[in-house]
């Protein structure tokens, strides 16, 4: 019974075939056929590269805009990064990145690697001309060598954090003196070990990024 079931479903296959053979215009099958093996040699479209934005944001400030972004260290190896308008400011690749508060001064070309002198610190600041930008973070321990008039300095430009500071806390901040920045962007951040991140007893990493108007500067 079997055997016959399968020798007539072989009948009907072949009917079936003869019937759209003969029915079918050989130009259409021959086309159908042609199009199934075309598609193996198509090429395959794909998505398209995301283009790289200034210092990697995920996303482009407008052309009447600077880009800014700041890393704090995470842990022992993973040192800061300060960069503004795609260029490095701090880092490990420009080998300035040392432990404390690293501060780095936009336009008056001047650049601090780093410091745990509160009077060095504050001397920098109160140097820094009117209209420039003023970018903090910390690598490893910024805050124990941290004197009162210090903090007092960096909460006069606009710090909400600076009095929280801990042992290794992380810290990016970033302040305009002689202007306001706008009310819309990241301008401070703070993160304390907590010993529950793969760091154990350093805090994990930070960061702030944002677009500053080319106007305000």
């Amino acid at each position: 019974v079997k055997l016959a079931g399968f020798l007539l479903t072989l009948l009907a296959a072949w009917y079936l075939g003869y019937l759209v053979a003969a029915l079918v215009p050989k130009k259409i099958i021959t086309t159908s056929i042609a199009n199934l093996q075309d598609i193996g040699n198509k090429p395959v479209l794909r998505a398209p590269v995301p283009k790289r934005q200034k210092c990697d944001h995920w996303s482009p400030c407008s052309p009447g805009s600077y880009a800014y972004r700041i890393l704090s260290g995470g842990g022992k190896g993973k040192l800061a990064k300060i960069c503004f308008e795609d260029e490095l400011l701090i880092s490990e690749e420009k080998g300035n990145v040392g432990r404390g508060i690293n501060i780095a001064i936009v336009n008056c070309n001047c650049v601090i690697d780093s410091t745990d002198h509160s009077g060095e610190m504050a001397t920098f600041i109160k140097n820094a001309p009117e209209g420039s930008l003023l970018l903090m973070v910390t690598h490893d321990d910024g805050s124990t060598r941290l004197k009162n008039y210090a903090k007092k300095l960096v909460e006069e430009l606009g710090s909400e954090e600076i009095q929280n500071m801990k042992f290794r806390s992380s810290w990016a901040f970033i302040a305009a003196k002689g202007f306001k920045l706008p009310d819309n962007i990241q301008k401070e951040k703070i993160n304390h070990s907590d010993k529950k991140n793969r760091y154990g007893d350093w805090p994990a990493e930070i960061q702030i990024e944002g677009c500053i108007p080319r106007n305000l500067i």
